[in-house]
């Protein structure tokens, strides 16, 4: 299994997020990359492939046109508007506010912003670009045969929604490659979130389309980040009724109710027919990961590995989220040799 990664995702590194009320280091930090690459090393994976320059035009099939020139002009707005700090949002369009997209900068953050723990700095655009560019040189690579490859992506982007950022997320790299397999010609495509966090921004592009069906194993809302999005009955709409599957979970979940859930979301995508599949591969469902709540064991996610192999399908792996970063090396490449059957 190749692997695609790029140098330039270290282009984004904030200083400061909020987290319980004060500024903290982000948990989202470039040594999380470090920890993965050296266990991909230890464990005989061949060298990663740098992936090129990314391709704009499925990015703009998925992401509105003014989200992506504001992600764009950000920082250029934020400094010319005298502003000394990394790019954060103030204020935000909340209930019974105009959802209108301001023109002043500090404004326009506010309202393409979902959370505000999220900075962007002088390279962050880049940093997005080089991690998309990622998930699509190893979608490329599968759509032209081969049975799987990872695509060792930073920044995450399962909560990026078609036009909104947040959760450590500006592009959102599994839809993104999920609609290119549809270019390609695949006639339905299948997305599983294991990632601790619900795939909001996913659920939110494909809510209302039928050929991608969108399965996520998650924290219930109530009680997990993003909170506002994936409860079990959110099934999809439109053309997408019956095309999205939430599978909330409780804090302290083990292992031996959160695989049940997997089984039951690799029987749905079998059932959808999905001719390739798009893994968002969080591994914060860790017991030991400090934002999350789940009690999955490293070996556990070797056996998650195996599981995802059974579909048969054609696979691509981005990397999505874990925090606890002396494990989170150890937990990705698990996932892959389960899948691998190494």
């Amino acid at each position: 299994m190749r692997t695609y990664f790029s140098e330039r995702h270290r282009l984004h590194f904030p200083q400061a997020e909020l987290f319980g009320g004060q500024f903290v280091t982000p948990f989202e930090r470039p040594s999380r990359v470090e920890y993965i690459l050296n266990r991909l090393g230890e464990r005989g994976f061949a060298k990663p492939v740098d992936p090129g320059p990314v391709d704009l035009a499925p990015v703009q099939r998925i992401h509105d046109a003014g989200f992506l020139a504001f992600l764009q002009s950000a920082w250029e707005e934020w400094k010319a508007a005298g502003f000394s700090g990394e790019v954060m949002p103030a204020s935000y369009p909340a209930r019974r506010m105009q959802a209108r997209c301001p023109n002043h900068i500090d404004g326009k953050v506010g309202y393409y912003a979902l959370a505000l723990e999220t900075a962007m700095t002088s390279g962050t655009w880049e940093a997005a670009l080089s991690s998309c560019a990622s998930a699509q040189a190893a979608q490329r690579a599968v759509a032209a045969g081969e049975r799987a490859a990872f695509a060792l992506c930073r920044p995450p982007g399962h909560h990026a929604a078609s036009d909104m950022y947040g959760g450590y997320c500006f592009l959102n790299n599994v839809a993104i490659a999920a609609e290119m397999f549809r270019q390609n010609g695949a006639a339905r495509v299948a997305v599983l979130d294991v990632d601790f966090h619900h795939g909001n921004g996913t659920q939110d592009i494909f809510y209302e389309r039928g050929d991608v069906f969108f399965a996520s194993l998650h924290g219930q809302p109530e009680d997990a980040f993003p909170y506002f999005l994936g409860y079990a009955d959110e099934t999809g709409a439109g053309d997408g009724e019956g095309a999205t599957a939430n599978y909330p979970m409780a804090p302290g979940t083990p292992y031996s109710v959160w695989c049940e859930a997997l089984d039951d979301a690799i029987a749905r995508i079998r059932g959808f027919g999905a001719e390739a599949l798009v893994v968002s591969l969080g591994v914060d469902a860790f017991k030991d990961d400090p934002i999350s709540f789940f009690k999955l064991q490293s070996d556990d996610f070797t056996d998650c590995g195996r599981r995802i192999e059974k579909l048969g399908l054609p696979t691509l792996f981005c990397m999505e989220g874990g925090y606890a970063i002396e494990a989170v090396g150890i937990n990705t490449v698990n996932v892959l040799e389960g899948f691998l059957g190494a």
